[in-house]
């Protein structure tokens, strides 16, 4: 994990990495970010298309984007004030 420069983004590279890795690594990322903040993951295990969406609703985030190029698949995540299920 990586924060990207001035921004209040942080990388998250999920390259290579197979189901469940990447949604257990985005999972975690997400719950050290501070609210506010933003999460960029790229990962190409086809099935993070269906479980980060997932994932983010049942944290309570906010998934800006999602986009697949090629065979990567990139998520912009935004962290929410509240915390899930409040």
């Amino acid at each position: 994990m990586r924060r990207v420069d001035d921004t209040d983004v942080v990388v998250l590279d999920l390259s290579g990495l197979k189901c469940p890795l990447p949604v257990l690594r985005t999972r975690k990322a997400l719950r050290r970010l501070a609210a506010g903040r933003s999460l960029a993951v790229t990962c190409t295990d086809p099935l993070a298309m269906i479980d980060i969406p997932n994932l983010v609703r049942e944290e309570g985030a906010v998934l800006d984007a999602a986009e697949r190029d090629g065979d990567r698949l990139r998520f912009r995540i935004a962290r929410s004030a509240k915390p899930p299920h409040s």
